[in-house]
């Protein structure tokens, strides 16, 4: 393993442990806020209905926004860096997973919401 390499790594784990340790706590956090909150709107008398927060589709829609918009910039972005580093064009290739991945949520999204009409 090159020498760059061992430094990019723990550069990684020293700062992505963290941020994942914070992230899962305040994920639980947010969880048992919500999960009190409806017990206590239970224990008063008040019917709570179990529906998601977003309708299907929406949720779709976001995720292939964020999907196609990610693929984009991570292709803008080393198509930019290709002009001094050739070999930096084969990572833009890349960005093509994700892109079709968020096209298939925007298909899918369009589906639910032809559903749902029909």
């Amino acid at each position: 393993m090159p020498d760059n390499m061992i430094g990019f790594a723990a550069v990684v784990l020293a700062l992505g442990f963290p941020i994942a340790a914070v992230w899962a706590w305040a994920w639980q956090r947010g969880r048992k806020f919500r999960s009190d909150e409806r017990m206590a709107a239970i224990a008063r008398g008040v019917t709570i209905p179990f529906e998601a927060d977003l309708p299907p589709s929406s949720v779709s829609r976001r995720s292939g926004i964020l999907l196609v918009a990610a693929a984009i910039g991570y292709s803008l972005t080393f198509g930019a860096l290709a002009r001094w580093e050739p070999d930096a064009a084969e990572a833009a290739v890349l960005g093509i997973i994700p892109f079709v991945i968020g096209v298939g949520f925007f298909v899918d999204a369009y589906l639910v919401r032809r559903e749902v009409r029909a």
